[in-house]
């Protein structure tokens, strides 16, 4: 259980976006990611679920760990350049399926600009 706290500490810590305005509260995205642990795995030993594994996101191509089996929405994306960062983290956070038409994931995406901060 420590391992997880400290790897969401520590995607919290990355996940601040400096085009967000409020604070992180580290404490706070530990509680919003709990929304996303059905699917998404995070931290050593970290195996694709439903979702992709979270280790090592930032600098990531969309689409790209080798294994699993994204959308071709996704792939294609990848494919465009996108490189996940902050930025578009939050993009896709707050509205998954408007961000990547196509995209699987099946998450609605997190409402309050707070939570994709604090995550």
């Amino acid at each position: 259980m420590l391992k997880f706290h400290r790897a969401v500490i520590a995607i919290g810590l990355v996940l601040v976006s400096t085009s967000l305005t409020q604070a992180q509260d580290v404490v706070a995205g530990e509680s919003v990611f709990k929304k996303c642990r059905a699917c998404h795995a995070v931290g050593d030993g970290a195996k694709n679920k439903v979702g992709p594994q979270l280790n090592d996101l930032f600098g990531r191509v969309a689409g790209s760990i080798e294994g699993f089996k994204y959308s071709k929405a996704m792939v294609a994306k990848g494919e465009e350049g996108l490189v996940w960062d902050d930025e578009s983290l939050a993009q896709y956070l707050a509205k998954p399926r408007s961000f990547i038409k196509g995209t699987r994931m099946a998450f609605a995406g997190l409402k309050k600009e707070e939570d994709i901060v604090n995550i």
